[in-house]
């Protein structure tokens, strides 16, 4: 249904204009806020009349163009690209003011560099708003040098440049807070998940004040790893300079007029020569008075500790290159043999932790097996379960492909289940598995998103981390929970991994977003 009356939602600024379809109403591309360049954003002007919203909006540019691969396992979609991209998507069953439905709000990955809100085919609402009867919001903000480029050095205009893609996404929670009661949505129960970088954006904006009060529960989907958001480096003084000199500017207010695309190739060309000497580059948020930092290095703030949140990786988190084939998996001592090339004198004790902690799975897996971002998560989860303020609950998505005659869990394969989207990727279809693990993982999402706790029917009792305890559930073919299954796998795996830890090299390793 689109008419040329409705459906339409009267927002703070004016009428918006969606369309319904099998009984979910869709609002495309709707602007959420305004900014100019390095600089913060402000509310969107209004508007006379109805204004569409039935076009996804612009994805912020990036620094480097995107490159399709191995769309099978992770579908992707390409948009149009301009900086002026802070838009948002809402999928909802219900226009009713009062029906104070729960808001789930989707933070794509990509770290803080690339990515949008419909990067991936199985980043669609609609499907999970069905299911589940929520409000489904998607958004797009500022990357790279456009988002986190600090040029306070430089005038007081461009305080918190720094942090300026941050502060379009507090921009559009205050929106949402605004205006989702219109779309169905409860302002007061609103859940943010992400994965990947998007689940580094849900723990950052639970460290930024600007934001408390804006969002109640997160979800952090393989989004803790080590030493990415760095606390001392945050003076934009060296990274700017260089800029300016290769572009041959003296006024900094030139970097605000060039186009992007020269912009985005000046840093490129200087920043390796920048980071080598240990100076602030950006692209990442950056610590200040505005944004706290990384809560297992300054504590959690006292409203983070209130947030309820759950967190969890997947069994193998970057192995996107092929599976190994039946034959080689059944060669028993080949496996063997491929463990002591890759990890050396602890290839033995790794076997027999491996074969402790998930005694059904493929000794093989074990070559694939991540620590990158599962050693951070288990510390994260550790430090925010010592604060009894709120829930702390801990997932491992392990389940075993199909794909490539049975292929270990890869970065972003999780997120098809969460949203009840796996008919829209076809290696994800296994008959009686993949439905079933669906449902109990959407289920586990929307439960959280409803009371703050992820339990159903349909799942073994989960409990919450306690400081001593985490408490772990592993979805999977048949979904249990283990309790600090893993630690001393994880341990020293994250000891004995070598650089390029699956045997390939550097670019089969390439993380998806």
């Amino acid at each position: 249904m689109c008419t040329k009356t409705e459906p339409v939602v009267e927002t703070k600024a004016g009428k918006l204009r969606g369309f319904q379809l099998d009984g979910v109403y869709a609002f495309h591309g709707v602007k959420y806020a305004d900014a100019k360049r390095f600089q913060q954003p402000t509310p969107p002007k209004p508007w006379e009349g109805i204004k569409n919203a039935l076009a996804y909006g612009y994805v912020c540019p990036m620094l480097h163009q995107d490159e399709p691969n191995n769309e099978l396992m992770v579908p992707h979609r390409y948009w149009p690209l301009d900086e002026n991209c802070q838009y948002l998507n809402i999928w909802t069953k219900s226009l009713d003011t009062s029906a104070k439905k729960p808001v789930l709000v989707w933070l794509h990955g990509g770290g803080f560099a690339a990515g949008s809100s419909i990067e991936h085919i199985a980043y669609e609402g609609e499907n999970m708003s069905r299911y589940g009867d929520v409000v489904v919001v998607s958004l797009n903000h500022r990357l790279n040098i456009l988002g986190y480029l600090d040029l306070s050095p430089f005038g007081e205009k461009y305080a918190n440049s720094g942090n300026a893609g941050s502060a379009d996404m507090v921009a559009a929670l205050q929106w949402i807070h605004e205006n989702i009661a219109g779309f169905g949505g409860d302002p007061e129960n609103v859940t943010l998940f992400g994965q990947s970088g998007g689940g580094m954006k849900v723990w950052t904006l639970m460290q930024t004040p600007a934001a408390d009060g804006l969002f109640h529960k997160g979800v952090v989907q393989s989004g803790c790893i080590d030493q990415v958001l760095d606390l001392t480096k945050t003076d934009g003084t060296a990274i700017v300079t260089a800029l300016m000199k290769e572009l041959g500017v003296t006024d900094v207010e030139a970097l605000e007029t060039i186009p992007y695309a020269q912009l985005a190739e000046a840093y490129n060309k200087v920043m390796p020569a920048v980071a080598q000497t240990g100076a602030y580059v950006g692209g990442n948020p950056m610590p200040n008075d505005w944004y706290l930092g990384d809560p297992c290095v300054v504590g959690f703030t006292e409203h983070a500790k209130t947030i309820p949140v759950m967190v969890g990786t997947v069994l193998g988190e970057f192995a996107f290159m092929p599976a190994l084939s039946a034959e080689e998996k059944a060669d028993t001592a080949g496996i063997e043999a491929r463990i002591r090339k890759m990890y050396g004198e602890h290839a033995e004790k790794l076997t027999a932790l491996f074969k402790e902690a998930y005694p059904e799975k493929d000794l093989s897996d074990l070559l694939f097996l991540d620590s990158v971002f599962r050693a951070p998560s288990i510390e994260f989860l550790h430090k925010k379960a010592q604060h009894p303020e709120s829930g702390t609950y801990s997932y491992m998505f392990s389940y075993t492909f199909p794909y490539d005659g049975g292929h270990i869990a890869w970065h972003c394969s999780e997120i098809p289940f969460v949203f009840h989207n796996t008919n829209l990727v076809a290696a994800f279809n296994e008959p009686g598995v993949t439905d079933r693990l669906e449902q109990q993982m959407c289920d586990a999402w929307l439960n959280f998103a409803r009371t703050g706790k992820p339990s159903s029917d349909a799942l073994p009792e989960w409990p919450a981390c306690t400081a001593d305890d985490e408490a772990t559930m592993i979805f999977d073919r048949t979904c249990t929970v283990g309790h600090n299954y893993d630690h001393a796998l994880i341990a020293l795996h994250k000891e004995a991994r070598p650089p390029f830890f699956f045997g390939g090299d550097e670019e089969e390793q390439k993380i998806q977003h």
